[in-house]
């Protein structure tokens, strides 16, 4: 049979049964929909999390007190964790290769200034935060290249927060007070948006020392570098626990790289997409299951048209290319349907709610597509093989 009288035949066949053929492949098409939907929020959380860690650079190491992996030797021993130490930031600014660092220290206190007062967060900081975290400054400079120890009680303020205590007027050079102590402002960092839920902008930074006393701690929370771009991130971590084991005579801290983030971040949000995506999956086993019943049912009801053609000398596979024929372009246009509907869903939502990540990736859409002719070649086969084994005669006596 040529292949144009297959396509033709087939199309009848679909047309002949209008509404069966779209309620059908209506099936297909909300699983297809569900499945784009729901991967494409998938895919935006999953690029929005990423492009937050990476806002600061992809060149950046934290180190926290404390070792989090297990090690052999005998239980009891050494089980007081040494802090992280002011000392132990400035032995970390001498590693080769290291451009910045800044020992850390936070908290949330009440901030009063020009007669406002406010809770707001309190980051303690090194002069090399500006660097570390890509930040820019809108008017004044960032805390003064000092010693870690005998900082000056400067504070630079996030925008939002100079808008809340000095509206339009200027901040530097006024004094800030945060609990018992006074600070000079001395600048005012450009926006930088939140980070995990911390927002920048409402943020005061002082240094690390003033943190210290202002919170009564004995030690860091962390230490953040950051080192030269071109570099090799495992001789840096090397290079760095050498420092740090050689000052603490073991390793008691544990060292994270960026890419160490980054790439469990990726794995663990790669899992959420995919089971998100297999939610959606489901619809499409149910619309497999409309499309080997819907050709169940032809075939039962062409069996005197299989009679004839197989009479008329037409070959097994000929009959079983019909009715896969059928299938496939009922899985196909029912693909094609929920592409367009799951793609207009996603940007109708991303519309409505702007803060809503939502990502629509080409290789989503060419698999959602695969997909829906394979359930659809799948959802064939049986029907098709037990309409290309009809015995002619018996198929032309059918009623």
């Amino acid at each position: 049979m040529l292949a144009r009288d297959l396509f033709t035949l087939s199309t009848r066949a679909l047309t002949a049964h209008r509404l069966r053929s779209f309620l059908t492949l209506l099936g297909i098409a909300v699983g297809i929909a569900a499945v784009i939907l729901l991967t494409s929020i998938g895919e935006g959380v999953h690029r929005f999390v990423l492009k937050e860690f990476t806002q600061f650079g992809t060149n950046v190491i934290e180190i926290a007190p404390g070792k989090t992996k297990a090690s052999g030797g005998p239980g009891g021993l050494q089980t007081t964790v040494r802090l992280l130490t002011l000392d132990d930031a400035l032995a970390l600014t001498r590693v080769p290769g290291v451009v910045a660092v800044t020992p850390n220290v936070w908290g949330n206190s009440e901030v009063s200034a020009n007669g406002r007062l406010r809770r707001t967060t309190v980051q303690g900081v090194g002069p090399g935060t500006l660097e570390i975290m890509k930040m820019t400054m809108q008017s004044g400079r960032f805390l003064p290249a000092e010693s870690f120890e005998h900082a000056r009680p400067f504070a630079v303020l996030g925008p939002k927060l100079k808008q809340e205590l000095f509206g339009g007027d200027n901040a530097l050079g006024q004094r800030l007070r945060i609990g018992g102590m006074q600070f000079r402002i001395v600048g005012v960092v450009a926006p930088k948006g939140q980070f995990l839920g911390m927002d920048l902008d409402d943020t005061v930074f002082i240094p690390t020392a003033s943190a210290l006393e202002l919170y009564n701690r004995e030690g860091l929370m962390r230490i953040h570098l950051t080192y030269r771009e071109g570099l090799q991130v495992g001789e840096i971590a090397a290079s760095v626990k050498s420092t740090l084991a050689e000052r603490h005579g073991r390793e008691d801290f544990t060292l994270t790289t960026q890419e160490d983030m980054l790439r469990t971040l990726s794995k663990i949000l790669n899992v959420l997409t995919a089971a998100v995506g297999a939610l959606g999956g489901i619809s499409l086993l149910v619309g497999g299951v409309g499309i080997v019943t819907i050709m169940t049912i032809a075939v039962t009801e062409r069996t005197n048209e299989i009679g004839l053609l197989k009479a008329l000398g037409a070959r097994e596979h000929t009959i079983l290319g019909i009715f896969l024929g059928e299938a496939v372009a009922l899985s196909a246009l029912g693909g094609l349907l929920g592409l367009a509907f799951g793609f207009g869903i996603a940007q109708l939502l991303h519309l409505f709610i702007p803060a809503l990540p939502v990502q629509t990736p080409l290789s989503f859409v060419i698999l959602a597509e695969i997909v829906a002719v394979v359930i659809g070649l799948a959802a064939g086969v049986l029907p098709a093989r037990r309409a290309a084994r009809l015995d002619p005669v018996e198929a032309l006596r059918a009623e």
